[in-house]
């Protein structure tokens, strides 16, 4: 026998987030097994309320009147290793915290996830957003996804080629957004490799070394970036109070392009852009973002942009919901209007629509 849950109300969902606004869970749970997960979600069928999983609180805004039913925070922990086809093999717990696992990984050798170092939040939320950084993705890593099906309660595992993966996206956050609950995520690593330097950051900092750099370098230099860039979380950071990068960089066909480019020349501008495989062209969405006038630093009262990454909106101390969705507004307006791209937010939005 284990112990029950225990259910508690109206818990404050804030101070479990990184940008830290929003209001009360009306109940709130903390499953750490897949039993406690399906017990959770069994309590929330029986009462007819809505449900909504919370791992690290790094991609979320919760509105601020709270979520009207069950906050599960997922709390499955553990990482079991193994070996299949010459490559190691980690089932992760989706409450595991994310950068302690790529640490180690790194520290045993594995090159696959470094370039995904000091990225907040629980592994979990890795296989959703198909968490990205610096030109790598958890998509080419990820081997299968253990999940619970929300509709018959059943415990199933779903191969990488089942998630459909792309930028940002996978169909846990679009077709079959809010069926599947994420338990474990299995990674399949390489033994031996080297990343590839894509990002100009990167070859940027290592422009001047002539031999390649380990991995453990290569690790030190991804924090030091994004410290730079407040995009690790520190409780003394100002900048940090964020969910990292607010807005998805859009990925655009020639036509949507070349108006782009058009509107940005008689402003005097070449926008930057990267080919993608398919032939349209991915913009930064920072650059968007400074040139409609919001550079780092901007702010509205309690929001603002962070000084050191245009991406990021920041909580500067007593912001709320509110103003984090009337400062996103006001952002993806002034770049449509300016250059005919409309922006799309990064984070999962908790409580908006009910009511």
């Amino acid at each position: 026998m284990h112990d029950p849950m225990r259910i508690q109300k109206n818990v404050p969902l804030a101070p479990l987030t990184t940008l830290g606004v929003g209001g009360d869970a009306r109940y709130f749970v903390e499953a750490r097994t897949e039993a406690e997960t399906h017990e959770a979600l069994c309590w929330a069928l029986e009462r007819n309320l809505p449900l909504f999983v919370l791992g690290g609180g790094s991609n979320v805004v919760i509105a601020d009147r709270g979520f009207p039913g069950l906050v599960l925070r997922m709390a499955i922990g553990g990482a079991a290793g193994g070996r299949e086809n010459g490559n190691r093999l980690f089932w992760v717990g989706a409450g595991e915290p994310w950068d302690p696992f790529v640490l180690r990984t790194v520290a045993e050798g594995m090159a696959d996830l470094v370039l995904l170092s000091g990225i907040p939040g629980t592994v979990g939320g890795t296989p959703i957003q198909n968490v990205g950084a610096y030109g790598a993705e958890v998509a080419t890593s990820i081997r299968t996804v253990r999940v619970l099906d929300r509709r018959d309660g059943r415990v199933v595992e779903l191969p990488a080629a089942a998630c459909s993966f792309g930028y940002r996206r996978s169909i846990f956050n679009t077709e079959e957004k809010g069926r599947y609950l994420v338990l474990a995520v299995c990674y399949s690593l390489l033994e031996e490799g080297n990343p590839e330097f894509r990002h100009p950051d990167l070859r940027s900092f290592f422009s001047k070394k002539d031999a390649p750099p380990s991995l453990k370098e290569i690790r030190e230099a991804v924090l030091q970036i994004r410290r730079s860039k407040a995009m690790v979380m520190a409780a003394d950071e100002e900048d940090a109070r964020s969910v990292g990068s607010f807005f998805k960089n859009p990925i655009l066909e020639s036509a949507a392009f070349a108006e782009l480019q058009s509107r940005a020349e008689k402003r005097g501008l070449t926008p930057p852009s990267y080919p993608t495989s398919d032939g349209k062209q991915k913009v930064p969405a920072a650059w968007l973002v400074e040139n409609a006038g919001f550079p780092k630093g901007f702010h509205r009262a309690a929001v603002g942009i962070s000084r050191r990454h245009a991406l990021a909106i920041v909580n500067r101390g007593g912001a709320t919901a509110a103003d984090v969705i009337a400062f996103m507004g006001e952002i993806q307006d002034a770049v449509e209007t300016l250059f005919a791209v409309r922006i799309e937010p990064e984070p999962v939005f908790v409580g908006f629509e009910s009511g």
